[in-house]
């Protein structure tokens, strides 16, 4: 018997042995994997990223389409821009997320205040930075770059800002694979593209040689005193993805400039849309600001608008005294939420080809279906 035991023993071990001879190695997960941002370059960034830092404060509201109910947790450090630029907008994301204000702050709202010594002391696996920012490090700041590197700091640069229409989706599905979060990220890309694509497939139906409707684009109402500050970046091209006719185009250099005030009347332009970056607290001063945003109310974005539109110069405009003034929010410009501005635009540019397009509708159900928080605020409004 206790020779059969043995028996029975030495051959349950060949057959082990002959099964691990046979059967091949599982191969580890891989320590790392390799991206092009949109600076094209190309990144190897860990493969399980547990320490995010950014380069601006405005890429919450993108991080959190990924990371939904998690948003702090993997986050050790960012530029102070959102609470300084969009202090209600920020007020919002900190009510629901407290633990946002104990996050560290590498810099205000500018790129030259980024603290590449604070950054590379938080430890962070990767930096996520605006591609040409303006609040934050960019391409150019080759130094910087270089010390987060040198650092172990793996650095990736999306953008919303200079060429959105190409780039939202880019930047979107490159922090999927970068986080670990493509099936979130791919769900965002889909949605974004079809709410676009209500957009561009009904402009295609214009008749040949439809006049686009011509638009002055005012850049960030109120935020100085003189006339006319504007733009052909930016805000700009999600106008020219809604069908307008800017006509700051060609007469400025760059993004962003200013229009003389003698040319803008001569041209008579048939809109004017001007961008909003005022608050609550600017209504109550009476300041000339656009109200718009996560604390404005649809009383209170019409009234500084009308009041915004009393100035010299844009009084003047007969597309304000026909009443054919809008504002947007000025932010739209850094979001992923871009889509929305496009649509509302075009709704206003042709009214009756876009009669049944609902933007607020669409804005709802991507906040509820992409956002950890709840929509709330007015984003755009009209005389």
């Amino acid at each position: 018997m206790h020779f059969l035991n043995r028996l029975a023993a030495r051959a349950g071990a060949a057959c082990a042995a002959a099964l691990l001879w046979c059967t091949p190695a599982l191969s580890a997960p891989p320590a790392s994997i390799t991206v092009t941002d949109l600076a094209g370059r190309t990144v190897t960034v860990p493969a399980q990223v547990d320490r995010i830092l950014l380069g601006e404060g405005r890429l919450l509201p993108a991080l959190a389409i990924l990371e939904q109910n998690e948003l702090p947790r993997r986050l050790v450090g960012m530029m102070g821009d959102f609470e300084s630029l969009d202090a209600p907008g920020y007020q919002q994301w900190s009510q629901r997320f407290p633990q946002l204000d104990k996050v560290t702050r590498v810099g205000r709202n500018s790129s030259g205040s980024f603290s590449d010594e604070q950054a590379i002391a938080l430890r962070p696996q990767v930096a996520i930075l605006g591609l040409g920012s303006g609040h934050g490090p960019s391409q150019s700041h080759r130094e910087t770059l270089a010390r987060l590197e040198a650092a172990g700091v793996a650095v990736v640069f999306i953008d919303f800002r200079h060429d959105p229409l190409r780039n939202t989706p880019r930047s979107l599905e490159l922090l999927g694979q970068v986080l670990g979060k493509r099936k979130e990220a791919d769900a965002f890309v889909a949605t974004w593209k079809a709410e676009l694509e209500r957009v561009q497939s009904r402009l295609r139906t214009l008749p040949a040689g439809t006049a686009a409707p011509s638009v002055f684009l005012e850049n960030r109402v109120g935020l100085a005193d003189e006339c006319c500050a504007t733009m052909v970046g930016l805000v700009g091209m999600l106008l020219d993805a809604a069908g307008g006719k800017n006509v700051a185009k060609g007469l400025i250099p760059g993004e962003h400039g200013t229009l003389n005030p003698e040319l803008l009347l001569a041209q008579q332009p048939r809109i004017y849309i001007g961008t909003g970056i005022g608050n609550m607290g600017d209504a109550q001063k009476g300041a000339l600001r656009i109200v718009l945003g996560a604390d404005a109310t649809p009383e209170a974005a019409r009234q500084s608008l009308a009041r915004a539109n009393q100035r010299r110069g844009i009084n003047a405009l007969q597309a304000v005294q026909q009443g054919r003034a809008y504002a947007i929010w000025h932010h739209y410009y850094n979001s992923p939420f871009n889509v929305v501005a496009v649509q509302v635009m075009a709704k206003w540019l042709y009214p009756e080809l876009f009669a049944d397009l609902d933007p607020q509708a669409t804005l709802k159900a991507l906040y509820a279906r992409h956002q950890p928080i709840p929509l709330q605020g007015v984003y755009w409004t009209g005389l």
